[in-house]
């Protein structure tokens, strides 16, 4: 049934140059995304950065089917004894000024205000807590037990990027973080299609109620929810949209389109810009990141939509960022190549 509803979405919405090979067999926990051509981006007004459209091509590939969650990145650590970013003494080089004492690892924490705040002040919502992990998500009073299903946070780029490799897999590109939140359908709003809430039910894991102050919880959650708590989009795929953040393999630049959509032709397999700019924090060194999170609010953020962009620093982790691994399929045998 899947498969069927799969073909056809694919037919529906989709500008394939040509039907995409059967992939071969996925690894244990991994769904494949077909080849395909698709339009990149939107034409969201509030999202500069994210446009204009342009039209790419994406080799198959397989992607894991949810995040990276506490009990798969705890395996990980306990195999590696690997230390994430969060966990690491600072270097006082890095922080002139900032007393010693002061130095103390951490990571940065979603702490609602008591009220309405102006929104163009993120520190109003956002802290700096010594002690805060993965494996202490809120701050050294707290810990991940009863959580081991839900997505794994606090995590730099490099903490991803270090378990891909260990599993021997990689972060996507965004083109294949896009293509595969697509699940098929092309420029639609929605990874699921164009309406909100289809049959009144929510179909991720974002903010509801009044941002940042207040969260209703109407889709079930206060914060990160158990991977897979919402319907799979057309390939199969949980919580591309909301949940969490997930880190991509591109470095971050406001204008990354503007060189693709200036070709005639599609662009195949994009690997983004060749270095990391952001006018707004010049000297930061940041990664694309996709998908959204729990906080998402059309107030605020309503970057979870397929062709919404985020950015971060490759230093820092947060309550709302995670991330999942990608391989891509081996290449096709080549015809009367000896077997």
């Amino acid at each position: 049934m899947l498969a069927a509803c799969t073909a056809i979405l694919l037919l529906r919405g989709s500008s394939a140059l040509a039907a995409p090979p059967a992939s071969p067999v996925p690894p244990a926990g991994m769904v494949p995304v077909p080849a395909g051509e698709f339009w990149m981006g939107t034409e969201e007004p509030t999202m500069p950065d994210a446009r204009p459209l342009h039209r790419v091509w994406v080799d198959g590939f397989w992607m894991d089917r949810t995040e990276v969650t506490n009990e798969q990145f705890e395996r990980f650590v306990a195999d590696t004894k690997y230390l994430t970013v969060a966990e690491r003494p600072l270097d006082p080089k890095d922080f002139p000024g900032v007393p010693a004492d002061a130095l103390r690892p951490g990571s940065i924490v979603f702490s609602p205000p008591a009220g309405p705040v102006p929104l163009q002040d993120h520190l109003a919502w956002w802290s700096y807590v010594p002690g805060a992990s993965w494996r202490h998500p809120e701050g050294p009073q707290s810990d991940v037990a009863g959580r081991a299903r839900h997505p794994v946070v606090h995590v730099a780029w490099e903490d991803a990027a270090a378990y891909c490799a260990r599993a021997g897999k990689r972060l996507p590109t965004e083109a294949e973080f896009e293509r595969a939140a697509r699940g098929g359908l092309d420029r639609r709003r929605y990874d699921w299609g164009d309406e909100l809430r289809p049959g009144g039910k929510p179909q991720a894991n974002t903010w509801q109620g009044h941002f940042p102050d207040q969260n209703t919880k109407e889709d079930g959650f206060a914060g990160t929810a158990p991977v897979g708590s919402f319907p799979p989009n057309g390939f199969g795929l949980h919580d591309l949209a909301g949940n969490v953040w997930e880190w991509c393999a591109d470095w971050y630049r406001p204008d990354a389109y503007g060189k693709d959509a200036a070709a005639s032709e599609v662009t195949r397999n994009p690997q983004g810009p060749a270095d990391s700019f952001d006018p707004s924090e010049p000297g930061v060194t940041k990664r694309v990141q996709r998908g959204g999170s729990y906080l998402c609010s059309d107030q605020y953020c309503s970057r979870y939509v397929p062709g919404g962009r985020g950015k971060g620093d490759v230093s820092s982790g947060t309550t709302h960022l995670g991330f999942r691994c990608v391989k891509s399929f081996p290449p096709a045998p080549v015809a009367g190549a000896p077997g």
